[in-house]
């Protein structure tokens, strides 16, 4: 499957950025915008779903012993109940971060957020992701075949740097947290 709408590419094999009707910077092989946001919010409901259950279930599986009765000390319940009361808007507000949803959402699932607080926190978190990610991400994908079909010495060069940027950035975590660590 190609993202890049085939009408963008010449004869020649040339890729343009043009005008043609259905073709656009937001669509993905020529889908209409509307049917990938579509998909896309379908697949983070799936997803962000999937993991709330998970933590639900994890925590039935810890229900009993030890650990039940450190959840059931007065701190803990006051700190799941400030998790109930306040948790829906950091489960939307993690849908625009990276990284942190899964956390948030099995958390969520974990300290057992009232299922439908949880569920109008998600739909509005699944609503903002679906459309940054159609938009930008759609417009990130389709650059990126651009710049590979007209220059792939470019594309190349632009992944490696970007991986050497990921790389640095965890080696200088990982070095701060153990140099905090010893401190």
């Amino acid at each position: 499957m190609t993202l890049l709408n085939p009408a963008l590419i010449d004869t020649a094999g040339t890729a343009h950025a043009s005008a043609t009707p259905g073709a656009g910077v937001f669509t993905i092989a020529g889908v209409p915008f509307w049917v990938v946001y579509l998909a896309a919010f379908g697949i983070v409901m799936i997803r962000a779903q999937a993991t709330y259950w998970a933590g639900r279930g994890v925590a039935r599986g810890l229900s009993q012993g030890r650990f039940a009765q450190l959840l059931a000390s007065p701190r803990a319940t006051a700190a799941i109940e400030r998790v109930h009361r306040w948790g829906p808007p950091a489960v939307t507000l993690s849908f625009l971060t990276v990284g942190i949803q899964t956390v948030i959402n099995l958390s969520a699932g974990y300290l057992r957020m009232p299922y439908p607080r949880y569920l109008v926190a998600l739909v509005l978190g699944c609503l903002a992701w679906a459309a940054i990610w159609t938009t930008v991400g759609s417009a990130v994908v389709n650059g990126a075949i651009l710049l590979g079909l007209s220059h792939p010495v470019a594309l190349v060069l632009l992944g490696v740097g970007v991986a050497a940027l990921v790389a640095w950035i965890v080696v200088r975590r990982t070095r701060r947290s153990l140099a905090d660590g010893e401190a």
